[in-house]
């Protein structure tokens, strides 16, 4: 009876051992399979590895080593201005970035997306080369009712008195707005009746600005997110609003210049042509 226990254990052993055998030989040939499969996978796609968010950053928050991590990204659809390098995302680790716009986990974190290392998260860090912030005043007519945000785009009017009569016209279209009120955060979905829009323009621009601000009043209308078109100059006076027309400028009399001569007795006139001296 022994000697048949003795038999049957060896062979269970024998049938466990080779089952185990086929089992890791099956597992290292899948091996083998995935391991060419990723390498011609690596071969048909190339990536670069790049860095994007650990967790959902909010704006204001400092970008820590610990809130981002590398993943393989398709060199192809690179996107622009997207960290591929740790010591170009932190080059200080006691100065960190700013985040400047809400960024969900998973998201590529993008140089417009910080700020320059150790600097404050305000408008001065929005303001592209060469272009300055002005401070436009508004009120809840003038101001699209409170539907403004930073990062929306504004045709400006100006109404004044030109000519001797009342006018509208449009002097700046489409300029970036970059904070309202004192709120520059990008993720602001709230509408707030500001008494002050900040808007991104070139040194002539804001010239223009202060001039009409100073002579008349100043009103906003939002442009479209989608909408690329430029608006042309638009004048109106109240003329057109009430359907009259404009009476047509008297042409100039065309200048004539006379000399005077005696004939005799007789003073004749004779014109001549005039000359600006």
């Amino acid at each position: 009876m022994r000697i048949v226990f003795g038999l049957v254990l060896i062979v269970g052993v024998a049938l466990a051992g080779g089952a185990m055998y086929m089992a890791k030989d099956r597992i290292s040939q899948y091996q083998n399979v995935l391991a060419v499969q990723r390498a011609e996978l690596d071969k048909a796609v190339a990536v670069t590895e790049i860095f994007v968010a650990n967790r959902q950053i909010r704006y204001g928050e400092p970008i820590t080593k610990a809130d981002v991590r590398p993943i393989s990204w398709p060199s192809a659809a690179l996107p622009n201005n997207a960290f591929t390098d740790a010591s170009a995302l932190f080059p200080d680790d006691e100065r960190p970035r700013i985040a400047l716009r809400i960024m969900e986990r998973d998201e590529p974190i993008l140089a417009v997306k910080v700020t320059e290392p150790g600097q404050d998260a305000g408008v001065s860090s929005r303001l592209s080369k060469g272009m300055r912030a002005f401070a436009i005043t508004v009120d809840v007519t003038s101001g699209v009712s409170g539907f403004l945000r930073p990062g929306d785009r504004v045709d400006v009017y100006w109404t004044g008195t030109g000519n001797n009569e009342s006018v509208t016209r449009l002097i700046e279209p489409g300029i970036s707005l970059i904070a309202i009120d004192q709120n520059d955060d990008l993720d602001r979905n709230r509408p707030v009746i500001a008494r002050t829009v900040t808007v991104e323009a070139a040194p002539e621009q804001i010239a223009v600005l202060a001039q009409a601000q100073a002579t008349g009043r100043l009103s906003l209308a939002l442009v479209g997110v989608r909408d690329d078109t430029v608006s042309d100059l638009v004048e109106v006076n109240s003329n057109r609003i009430l359907g009259v027309e404009d009476a047509p400028e008297a042409s100039a009399a065309p200048e004539v210049c006379m000399i005077r001569t005696r004939k005799g007795a007789e003073v004749v006139n004779i014109p001549i042509p005039c000359t600006n001296g």
